[in-house]
């Protein structure tokens, strides 16, 4: 049998297949402007790899932000459904799942395996990726240059909680003649800041994982414990942490 998991994002479309018998399979692309396309392109991504998803011995579950635009999908659920199920399964039955996505944040608590509490940011982009990769195109450089950038420098304080806003702080300080390095503290802080603002008050379990496109990012994991006072963990393939589950969400209904 063959299990795929697609999570169809709104900035990256993840896709984590297994063939039985065999290793674990993860690809990512753009999801872009069109989500059938993406899914298109999903389609012959996995035949490539010898995978015909609408074949009897394929079984497909999609999630995310376009999650229905995935016409052969067999199952179609929810992202916290998929998070949780992945998220416990890189860091245990009893864990908090902090999600940085490219439009939303997500906050997932799981007990005994099960999700027993979420909350979401859906509202305003601020605190999400989005947020980020508007500041650095502002700034004129990359993510990662965002990042390496923001450990050299001294945060300047961004209070701002609309995106739009924010930019505009962000070139008061360009004017301002501000460094770069103090302009990207800024910027990963405020992110840190309105991720711990999403968690609030919730009693945290033991472990609590990072995932999303920031889940292997040291440097943000550790302003976010900072903040929160309490440590996060990036995590090796988080960004895959919806398709994974998906996935194995896949396997366990073909049983």
């Amino acid at each position: 049998m063959n299990y795929v998991g697609i999570d169809i994002g709104s900035t990256a479309s993840k896709v984590v297949a297994q063939k039985e018998g065999q290793e674990t399979c993860y690809f990512v692309l753009p999801t872009g402007w069109n989500s059938r396309e993406t899914t298109e392109k999903i389609r012959q991504i996995l035949k490539e790899k010898e995978i015909e998803v609408e074949a009897a011995d394929s079984k497909v579950v999609a999630t995310g932000y376009g999650r229905v635009a995935v016409n052969f999908a067999d199952h179609v659920i929810t992202e916290i459904t998929c998070h949780a199920r992945g998220g416990r399964e890189l860091a245990g039955e009893d864990c908090g799942i902090i999600d940085v996505g490219g439009q939303d944040t997500k906050v997932i608590l799981v007990e005994n395996g099960m999700v027993k509490d979420f909350i979401m940011n859906d509202k305003c982009s601020a605190g999400t990726g989005k947020f980020l990769e508007v500041m650095a195109n502002r700034l004129g450089i990359t993510l990662e240059e965002l990042f390496d950038l923001a450990q050299k420098g001294k945060v300047a304080p961004i209070s701002s909680l609309c995106t739009v806003f924010a930019e505009s702080e962000v070139i008061s300080y360009i004017g301002e003649g501000r460094s770069r390095e103090d302009i990207a503290a800024g910027v990963v802080d405020s992110v840190a800041m309105k991720v711990s603002q999403l968690v609030g008050k919730k009693t945290l379990p033991a472990r609590v994982i990072l995932t999303g496109g920031l889940s292997e990012n040291r440097y943000f994991a550790q302003i976010l414990s900072e903040k929160l006072n309490y440590p996060v963990e990036p995590t090796e393939k988080g960004r895959y942490a919806g398709a994974r589950g998906a996935m194995l969400l896949a396997r366990e209904k073909s049983r």
